[in-house]
Order: structure tokens, then sequence, then C-alpha cells
């Protein structure tokens, strides 16, 4: 590792000026990063990259694998002096809120992946979002954005964006003329989840790309639903992705995380806002985070193979209504799932028959889906919407976004399939039987 990781502004040597007058350039472009100096992997497998991009071996030691860096600031020298007052304190180490080791790793890993110039941590998805959304819209400003967002992005949009001075129209992401239609002359953003929850609508990214585009107005995706090995929004033209780094991107339930990626421009315009609002993230969740990132293409392999079985067994079930999982034929979305999923997800959606509360006593019988909020771990967790994500809703509400009664949200975690289908098959034969007892 370097002793003063130059990326960013590679060309910058001083406080007041760069080789070849490169701030008086009107064809200037930002450097990739900030990353630290050395190998790349972007033109190796995903696998490999998973693994190697961003991990950096302690020099002093030779331990395999990024120290933590458990420090809050850093010594200051010419050099940091200088990138504070030559407008590139995002690629020095000066202070932890800044910028750490143990940030720039992780990041580089997270660009990598999604394919992106620069990536950028938080503390939270919601800090992803909101620093993000913030940073890339002026007072005044009107979003057009998806009717079933996640709860804390909606709130967002409906709670604090009237006290900001904007304001956010919020239209069935199916329905392309409605969004068209939506856009005023203020509009600034284009918002979506490329992968809905709970109901798992795959949204037309290639379609609003093609709106966004004719308006000139930027489209920001939130691709929790979809990791990198899914899907990569930024090849298909959207402007930024975000995730919850919680869900897949970590994978194992033990960190809360947040992460925005896409061109270097766009990330810079984020980082302040980060600072502003603080929502860091601690060196030792970074270190967590890209742990969980080297495994994340065999997880997904492991969440797909098991979550595509148990959906198959689930549409069988004569006590099943419906399932909802996008690689299966029987999904509304599935011919658009195979043009821009490069795999299935665990994200499977069913719906029980005698509605809400036999699908309550179903969650009570299983032995190894564990009753939670969240999805993307290793272990699998299932939550009924009505008495969680979508509890404020009323049912009118629900029913409008696609949540009818007896909805099932169920991440398969990378369990064997068969021991997750016999723990269902239990489950239903208990409901059944004590059915029959009661009458």
């Amino acid at each position: 590792m370097s002793k003063t990781p130059v990326m960013g502004d590679p060309n910058s040597v001083s406080p007041n000026s760069t080789r070849d007058g490169w701030i008086n350039k009107l064809d200037r472009k930002r450097a990739e990063g900030p990353f630290f100096d050395g190998h790349r992997v972007r033109n190796q497998g995903f696998s490999t990259q998973a693994v190697h991009a961003g991990t950096h071996d302690d020099p002093r030691t030779g331990a395999v694998g990024t120290p933590i860096y458990q420090a809050s600031t850093f010594i200051l020298g010419e050099d940091q002096y200088g990138s504070v007052e030559g407008g590139f304190a995002r690629d020095r180490f000066i202070y932890s809120r800044y910028g750490n080791p143990s940030q720039w790793a992780v990041q580089e890993k997270l660009a990598t992946l999604e394919g992106a110039e620069s990536a950028i941590v938080f503390s939270s998805g919601m800090a992803a979002i909101t620093a993000s959304v913030l940073a890339l819209v002026d007072k005044g400003a009107h979003v057009v954005a998806a009717s079933d967002l996640y709860g804390g992005t909606f709130n967002l949009f409906n709670q604090e964006f009237p006290s900001l001075g904007m304001s956010a129209t919020l239209v069935d992401s199916y329905d392309l003329e409605a969004i068209e239609a939506a856009i005023q002359p203020n509009t600034q953003m284009l918002y979506f989840e490329v992968i809905t929850n709970p109901v798992l609508k795959v949204v037309d990214i290639p379609a609003l790309v093609e709106i966004a585009k004719r308006h000139q107005i930027r489209l920001v995706v939130d691709s929790t639903f979809a990791p990198p090995p899914v899907m990569r929004p930024l090849e298909l033209g959207v402007d930024l992705v975000i995730h919850s780094a919680s869900k897949y991107l970590n994978g194992h339930s033990d960190l809360i995380a947040g992460v925005a990626a896409g061109p270097r421009k766009l990330v810079d315009q984020i980082w302040p806002r980060l600072l502003n609002y603080g929502g860091s993230l601690d060196p030792h969740a970074c270190f967590l985070l890209e742990r969980g990132l080297k495994t994340l293409p065999i997880r997904m392999r492991a969440h797909e193979e098991s979550a595509t079985a148990l959906a198959k067994y689930l549409e069988t079930h004569p006590a099943v209504d419906r399932v909802l999982y996008p690689m299966l034929p029987s999904h509304p979305d599935h011919a658009r799932a195979k043009q821009l999923m490069k795999m299935g997800t665990g994200n499977v959606t069913f719906f029980v028959k005698g509605g809400d509360m036999a699908a309550l006593k179903l969650m009570n019988h299983l032995r190894l889906p564990k009753q939670a909020t969240s999805l993307g771990g290793v272990e699998s967790l299932i939550s009924l919407p009505f008495n969680s994500s979508q509890a404020t809703m009323t049912s009118r509400q629900r029913a409008a976004i696609g949540i009818d009664p007896g909805c099932v949200r169920l991440s398969v975690g990378i369990e064997d399939a068969s021991d997750l289908i016999a723990d269902f098959e239990q489950a239903f034969t208990a409901i059944s039987t004590k059915e029959m007892t009661d009458a």
C-alpha cells in the first residue's frame, strides 16, 4: 500500500495547481476512485472481482486481507492540507468521516462489481438514499417515483420533501404513460426500485432510461433486490444505483449499511451530503461488508437454486393460491426477467389460501425460516406484509399495490432446498391437521 494514495485526481501535485494545468482544461475528466494504487481486476471474472477487488494485504505484517483501520483521524502533512485547499480532500485520508482505508477498500470492490467509476458507503440504506436524492436535486425540485416504494423512501418523498420545498408524484411502475405524464417542468429525477417489494415487479429499466434521456432528467434506482450478479443497472443506462447493503451485498444479517455507485462526477456530488448528514460507515462495518461481498456470487447461486426449487413446490401446493417468483414462467414479468436478470434471487412471495390468519398459522409452524424483517441473509427469513413492512397501510392501500390477504414474503437463504421443502410440508400438514381437530 502506498504511503500517499493518489487516485481520484491522479495529477494533483500541489495545493494550487496540477500537472499540465488540469484545472484550466475544459476537457478535464475525473478519474475513478478514490481507490488505492495497485492492481485492478476489472477485466477478470465476477467471482475473481468479488474476492480481490479493493482487497489489500497488509504490507507491514503480511496479513492476507485488508486490515481494519480503526482510526478516527490521520496525520496531516503538506499533501493533506493541499487537498483541502485544492478541492480534492475526498482523495486523501484526513478524518474517518471524510474517508478511511477500510471504506476505500470496500468502495473499490462495490464499484468494480457494479461496473461503476466510483462508490460511496453509508451507515444505512436510508442514509444512502437520502444523501443521494438530496444531492442530485435542488430546492423546488419535483421527483417522479414508484408508488410501491420501500417505506423509508416513501416517507422521504411524502414527509420530508414538502418541508424542504420539494414534491414527488408516485406512479405505478408498470404504467409508462403515467410516468411520462407525471413529469413536470421542475422534475429533476425519476426514482424506482428495479424489483419491487414485496410483489416482485420487474421494472422496465430500459424504458425508464429512454424516458429519462428524452426529458433530460436523471434516473436513480434502488437495486437492493437485484445485486450485481443478478443485474447491473448502470450497464442499462441508469445514472446512479443504490443498495441497502445490509441485505444481499453483505449477506450475513450482521450489519446495517448502504451504498451508492455511479459516475465519479455524481458520487463526488453526494460525498459532501454524507459529510453534512453524518452517515459514514465505521471501519469495522466496512470490514464485515467487504468480507460478505467476497462470497456474493456463490451465495447468489445458492439463493437462486433453493428459491427456484421452493417456488416450484409452493406453486403446486393446494394450500397456496399463487406464487410470485420472476424466474417462473407464471410470473407476469418472466419475459422481462429473462431479458434483464442474469439469474434469480432468493425472494419468493406467495399467497396462502385462507388469508392473513392462515398465513400467520403457517409461519408459526415453520422451523427453519426465521420470523424477521430484512432479506438476503444466508438464513431464510419470513414475514407477512400486513403486520410488518406494510402494517401502516389500510387493506385497500395494500390491495392497490398487489398485497392481497395471505401474502407471505420469503427470503430464501442458502439452506438445502430439500430441507426447506420438508419444513414447509410439515407446516402445511400441521395446519391442516389442526383445522380438522378444531372442527
